[in-house]
């Protein structure tokens, strides 16, 4: 069954008007993308910074109008739906587990927001709820009475986890849930999702710029590069054998133990400029395989084998 479906979504920024010359077209922070996540899968998202990673996430939670495409989980479309209709269907953990929190209010008072007004529940219920997440993240009741500076980064991280959780959805959108723990604790929390995941019967979008951790949690992996996607594959094989030589260059730029550290090849370091962006492919001037289609013709994504997908004039061969 189909968890979401995205078609054709797309974002643009509006740039400031001028008091003289033309309109200028916007900043395409979103490029026009389509896919699918399956019920009870994890779709990891990688890429750069500035990818469009996180203007996607956006999109999908409804905190930023798309400017084409649409959204559907399962099997309804979200397009111009309440925002509660989001929020009992899709939620978002964010990056920075602190900061993310309230500062002014209790754990107690952030957990109770949701229940209030999206199920509207009573306070007899709503303790016997929180009760029972926190008791699934593995957070003791007496941390409900406390504040968000009063807990350590893996702590909040789990109290963010039990908020998304509060809503019932169907899917949560991790953006880099785990990027700014410590790596025994970021093991606790992918341990913690994973079980989480299986209890709950939850479909996960995680996002992280960590190759090795989308790589062990993810079914899939979809490949960010200046606002498009340039592959898609699972994710056993998507790093082992990329098709695309921007993936190539991820997969060889993450460090391993054991192996030296050495500059990928590649043509220059730059993204393209976003206010003045290239024709054809925008990863042609760093990609050591270019030729003059790729400067001429934005390429297509096609399959290159049953389960990979790559938008590539050359793909790399197996």
């Amino acid at each position: 069954m189909t968890a979401l479906a995205v078609t054709d979504l797309s974002k643009t920024f509006p740039l400031p008007r001028r008091l003289f010359g033309p309109a200028r077209p916007g900043v395409r922070a979103v490029r026009p993308m389509s896919f699918t996540v399956e019920s009870g899968e994890t779709l990891g998202i990688v890429g750069e910074s500035g990818c469009g990673k996180s203007t996607l996430a956006r999109m999908l939670v409804g905190l930023l109008d798309p400017t084409t495409g649409h959204i559907e989980i399962a099997g309804k479309a979200l397009d111009n739906a309440d925002p509660a209709v989001f929020g009992r269907l899709i939620q978002y953990v964010f990056q920075d587990p602190i900061s993310s929190l309230n500062p002014r209010k209790t754990i107690r008072q952030i957990m109770e927001t949701p229940l209030k007004r999206l199920y509207g529940m009573e306070k007899a219920e709503r303790t016997a709820r929180i009760a029972e997440i926190f008791d699934s993240v593995n957070l003791r009741e007496e941390f409900l009475d406390r504040y968000p500076h009063e807990f350590s980064g893996g702590q909040a991280q789990r109290i963010g986890i039990a908020r998304a959780l509060a809503a019932s959805p169907r899917i949560i959108v991790l953006d880099e849930p785990v990027s700014a723990l410590d790596v025994s604790v970021q093991a606790q929390v992918l341990n913690l999702m994973a079980r989480l995941r299986d209890e709950f019967d939850l479909t996960y979008l995680f996002i992280s710029h960590d190759l090795a951790v989308v790589e062990a949690v993810s079914d899939r992996v979809v490949v960010l590069y200046f606002g498009a996607v340039v592959e898609i594959g699972n994710a056993k094989t998507i790093f082992s054998a990329p098709k695309h030589p921007y993936t190539k260059l991820l997969a060889d730029s993450a460090p391993v133990v054991g192996r030296p550290l050495t500059a990928p090849e590649q043509k220059g370091s730059e993204l393209p400029d976003p206010l003045n962006p290239p024709p054809g492919c925008a990863f042609a001037g760093r990609c050591p395989r270019a030729t003059q289609i790729c400067r001429a013709e934005d390429p297509a994504l096609r399959q290159m084998q049953e389960d990979q997908f790559a938008a590539c004039h050359h793909p790399i061969e197996s």
